[in-house]
């Protein structure tokens, strides 16, 4: 079941593009804004809109943790905001000038890419505020990027109907002609993978001007060797599909129209849940919130609905990625029951009986609250919040899991458990050998030149890791019913 929950109306011109953070939600407009919503109750905050673009912005997109925003615009430039004040960090111009028509951040927060109406690419470092590397990729309008979850390669779609996977060396690893007639307009990545030794499987879902909503299956053999292959081609909707996104757990798939309309389908196997009919123009923008119930879509009625998601089977809404809920916990001094429910004061309260006091101008500044908190990364607390120290870092991380290991009793099962630890792992990857284990113990295997399974004793054929997040998913849930 899907409900309409809010329409936000406060644009002056047709929405382009919709993102959320675990917190926020952001929109931005042909009106040369962009504005910021609270997820909690869908109030501006107070810094929003925020004008620095001199055209319209067609893309904007959240940091893992929703730090800082990036947006980009016509007037060729891809800007960095700060989500603790609403001020610029950072502007990137785009080599040449031209039109930038989408941007996409790297997993890790660490790269940004940018494509512009010329059809060319320019890749950036986002620590050191350096362009990475910029290369014409087509002769035409370059409309749709983004990363694979390893982060490792990009895709890119473009107004001639191609879509072409790349490495970070913007070398072409495989290219699907007229994957779309007369161009695509938006493309999306699920989070959830599937590896086969020396081989990654991805899913990605692109749309076009056919009218047509696809699902491919990309695949990586070792460093150089990819492919894509068609898996499910979904004709729910009878003009040109404008965008897509997955769901944070890969299970649901949105589209948006020209029809007016937004589809829902199950990303498994392409059957189509819910067609809504609630936007009086082109349906140019759909988003899921990583953390919430919660799916938004704009259009060019000027209008962004925000959307309630209920389970299918119970009928309850519940959030997409349980993971990042966190487990339930109530301190002294704190209001709040779980920890996906503390404000802002409540995690400084937390820091300074955990013995972080440091931290606790750091994480006002960047306005850490209970999600937010629930969500950081070692990247993320390097990059995003700028904590120097490795050992600091480590002692966040530590206490984080703690508050999520807290529900967490002896009785897990077994797939939960970390094949080289035996606990219950808090960073599932997988490796070649087709066993998921804790990121840190076979890092710390590999490392020691142990190119053998830890499981099979046979040769690993490549010592390529990647993130289990349906795994994680599943241990978020266990956890959040004990």
């Amino acid at each position: 079941m899907v409900s309409l929950i809010c329409t936000l109306q406060d644009h002056r011109d047709e929405v382009y593009w919709c993102a959320f953070s675990p917190t926020l939600l952001a929109t931005c407009s042909g009106d040369k804004t962009i504005r910021i919503y609270n997820t909690s109750d869908f109030s501006e905050l107070p810094f929003s809109p925020l004008s620095g673009h001199r055209y319209g912005v067609h893309c904007c997109s959240f940091s893992v943790c929703g730090t800082y925003l990036f947006t980009c615009s016509t007037d060729a430039l891809t800007i960095i905001w700060s989500m603790a004040t609403g001020e610029v960090t950072t502007k990137f111009e785009h080599p040449g000038g031209s039109p930038v028509r989408v941007c996409s951040l790297s997993p890790d927060s660490s790269l940004l890419l940018s494509g512009a109406s010329d059809g060319t690419l320019a890749l950036w470092d986002f620590h050191s505020k350096k362009l990475r590397k910029s290369k014409a990729v087509t002769e035409a309008t370059v409309m749709a990027c983004c990363f694979t979850p390893c982060g490792q390669m990009f895709v890119t779609g473009c107004t001639s109907g191609d879509i072409k996977v790349w490495d970070l060396d913007m070398k072409q690893l495989y290219a699907e002609r007229d994957a779309h007639d007369m161009g695509v307009t938006c493309c999306h990545f699920a989070p959830q993978f599937h590896i086969d030794f020396s081989s990654v499987e991805f899913r990605l879902a692109s749309c076009g001007q056919d009218s047509q909503l696809k699902v491919w299956i990309v695949s990586q053999h070792g460093a150089t060797a990819c492919e894509m292959k068609l898996l499910h081609t979904l004709t729910g909707q009878s003009a040109p599909v404008l965008s897509c996104a997955f769901s944070s757990d890969g299970e649901l798939l949105v589209s948006g129209s020209v029809d007016k309309t937004v589809t829902v389908y199950n990303a498994s196997d392409g059957v189509l849940l819910h067609t809504l009919k609630r936007h009086e123009s082109f349906v140019t923008a759909c988003a899921f919130s990583p953390t919430l119930p919660w799916m938004a879509t704009g259009s060019m009625d000027k209008k962004v609905n925000v959307w309630r998601i209920a389970d299918r089977e119970s009928g309850q809404a519940q959030s997409r990625n349980p993971s990042c809920q966190g487990a339930g916990r109530k301190l002294s001094g704190h209001s709040r029951l779980l920890v996906s429910d503390w404000s802002e004061e409540d995690v400084l309260a937390w820091l300074s009986e955990e013995g972080l006091e440091e931290l606790v101008t750091t994480f006002t500044t960047n306005n850490i609250d209970g999600p937010e908190l629930l969500c950081l990364t070692k990247e993320t607390l390097a990059s995003e919040l700028s904590i120097e120290s490795v050992g600091l870092r480590g002692k966040v991380l530590r206490k984080v899991e703690a508050l999520k290991a807290e529900l967490t009793g002896l009785d897990a099962p077994d797939e939960f458990l970390c094949p080289i630890t035996r606990e219950v792992m808090k960073d599932p990857v997988i490796a070649a050998d087709g066993y998921s284990y804790e990121r840190e113990a076979i890092e710390s295997w590999i490392s020691a030149k142990n190119r053998s399974s830890p499981m099979t004793n046979l040769p690993l054929p490549t010592t390529l890791i990647m993130p289990n997040r349906s795994l994680k998913t599943a241990i978020g849930r266990w956890t959040a019913t004990q």
